[in-house]
């Protein structure tokens, strides 16, 4: 069992950084493949980036490739997505998510994360 609490979302204007952190509980959080998915009023949710239990594996969705980075301390049990350059259409709930799947088609998956956050804020005013 993997429990998940996001938290560093808020208000930002456009062009400017922010920083989520999502806290995990449980003994086997090191096993997990670490994502991050957000969701946007009235949309589906979409997978933003990952990063494999290793910690060396990072993956990212076209709309944030270059903008965000995607990171975990495995020792501190935590998982980082650092936010820069933020455009209204980053705003959002953003989630992490536990999976233990390896394969980087899976991880992009929404299906197939066993684990969820509550989810945090953003919003990136123009």
């Amino acid at each position: 069992q993997v429990h998940l609490v996001e938290s560093g979302g808020g208000l930002v204007q456009a062009g400017g950084s922010l920083r989520l952190s999502c806290a995990a509980s449980g003994p086997t959080f090191t096993s997990y493949a670490m994502g991050w998915f957000r969701q946007a009023p009235g949309k589906q949710r979409v997978f933003v980036a990952y990063v494999k239990w290793s910690g060396d594996r990072t993956y990212y969705a076209d709309s944030v490739k270059g903008r965000f980075t995607i990171s975990r301390d495995a020792a501190k049990s935590t998982v980082e997505l650092q936010m820069n350059s933020l455009k209204p259409e980053d705003t959002a709930i953003y989630y992490c998510a536990a999976s233990l799947f390896s394969d980087s088609y899976y991880l992009q998956q929404m299906g197939r994360y066993s684990y969820w956050g509550q989810g945090t804020q953003v919003t990136v005013s123009s």
